[in-house]
């Protein structure tokens, strides 16, 4: 009932009705998109390119895409030249003094930086389109006869719509950011991941149903209960806190001439200040090793996304990332100067250098525990397969799918609520009592 009068306040707010239906029509026409083969290719030649992209990384890319990159679609880069090149962006950002002043300049410094990033992302196309093209008419076993044009000709076409699908993704994200409700790209991503969950999920149903001794009905009631325990602990990794005490000076109010007390605050400190991020970094390093194995038979098991060997090298790459990230996006110092700045202080901290000292070494000691729980996170889908459970729904237990579709969840709902506070007194409460009928 609750719920139904929530959605019943979100309806009566015109402006957020109107902004979800502009994100709801906007992630309708990205998934119509989605579906349109690129011209040249028959579309019921695709069966080999879909067994091939049906798991280990390239299935994670093909999560990502909601199919797309499996039915050679114009969107089959989807968003994720975009997102290479604001993690690029984002690194040069360290070290380019340009980049570092643009950071700097507030909304017009931002601006330039939006506009590199859309320069680099169809640089990046121009790079990936290639490759992509290459692999489907060589890599991944399709038949001749499923290339309908050759030549020239179907190689300039499609580079031209496979850089057209990805501009025109990065701007319905931008779009949705700006004009609708969450973050546009993180949405993108997550509906293109949610698009498989009812085919993995009939295919884990029909598996368990089916087969004798699979466990049956059983079983898939007992995944869907480990399925939730995950999302909660997936929760609790993304909203965990360290809280750091601050005190502000005692001050005056001139206008009404009040000796106001110094009030306690407090410095949220993520525990996974990272977001999904290394897991995101370290998948892109995974495709040197497995490309390593295939020319040295001694390193063959990290061929095995499910391998020990393979999740132990990622877990510990995950680690590693979260500590790098963490330091190059949570700038303790400039913390320490903004408390220093406001009258701020952490009680028994002088300001200034040991502030930014102290807030460096509760993030570090905060940041290993985040770390290992986004590593377990990571590599559970591997430890799930090892139980009978299929690949495609294994996936939805962790890693970089599951963290990206909470995180995302979490922001949106967020954002509606601050719509439904600023409209009601009680927000998401049952009575829902409105600002103007209590007027």
């Amino acid at each position: 009932m609750k719920l139904i009068n929530t959605l019943r306040d979100i309806w009566k707010i015109e402006e957020l009705k109107q902004k979800l239906l502009l994100t709801l029509g906007l992630i309708a026409v990205y998934r119509f998109m989605a579906q349109v083969p690129l011209p040249g290719i028959d579309p019921l030649q695709l069966a080999a390119l879909k067994d091939q992209t049906s798991d280990g990384l390239l299935g994670l890319l093909n999560a990502f895409t909601g199919g797309a990159f499996s039915r050679a679609s114009i969107m089959a880069l989807g968003i994720m030249p975009y997102i290479s090149a604001s993690i690029v962006v984002q690194l040069m950002g360290i070290a380019v003094p340009y980049l570092q002043k643009l950071q700097k300049d507030g909304e017009s410094g931002r601006k330039k930086v939006t506009q590199i990033t859309r320069w680099l992302t169809i640089g990046i196309t121009l790079v990936q389109g290639p490759t992509y093209i290459t692999a489907i008419k060589t890599q991944f076993g399709l038949p001749q006869e499923a290339f309908l044009v050759s030549g020239f000709e179907f190689w300039f076409s499609s580079m031209i719509l496979l850089t057209a699908g990805t501009i025109f993704a990065m701007w319905l994200g931008e779009r949705i950011t700006d004009k609708g409700v969450g973050n546009g790209i993180s949405l993108l991503i997550t509906v293109g991941i949610i698009a498989n969950f009812p085919g993995a999920f009939m295919q884990e149903f029909v598996a368990k149903t089916t087969n004798a001794g699979a466990g049956g009905v059983m079983m898939i009631l007992l995944e869907i209960f480990v399925w939730f325990v995950v999302i909660l602990l997936s929760v609790l990794l993304v909203t965990a806190v360290r809280k750091v005490a601050v005190q502000y000076a005692r001050r005056t109010v001139v206008g009404d001439i009040k000796d106001v007390a110094g009030a306690r605050q407090y410095i949220p400190l993520k525990l996974n200040a990272a977001g999904v991020m290394p897991i995101i970094f370290a998948q892109a390093i995974m495709f040197l090793p497995v490309a390593l194995a295939r020319k040295f038979p001694s390193l063959a098991e990290l061929q095995d996304i499910n391998g020990l060997w393979y999740n132990v090298l990622f877990a510990v790459l995950i680690i590693v990332f979260s500590y790098f990230y963490t330091a190059i996006t949570v700038r303790t110092d400039e913390m320490a100067q903004g408390l220093k700045r406001s009258g701020g202080f952490i009680p028994g901290i002088k300001p200034g250098s040991e502030t930014s000292e102290r807030l460096d070494t509760i993030l570090s000691r905060i940041t290993f525990p985040g770390s290992l729980f986004l590593a377990g996170l990571s590599i559970l889908p591997a430890i799930i397969v090892q139980f009978g459970v299929q690949q495609n729904w294994a996936m939805f237990y962790g890693g970089t799918s599951l963290i990206i579709m909470v995180g995302v969840a979490i922001d949106t709902i967020q954002q509606i609520n601050s719509y439904l506070l600023n409209s009601h007194y009680d927000g998401l409460m049952k009575t829902g009592t409105s600002r103007k009928s209590l007027k």
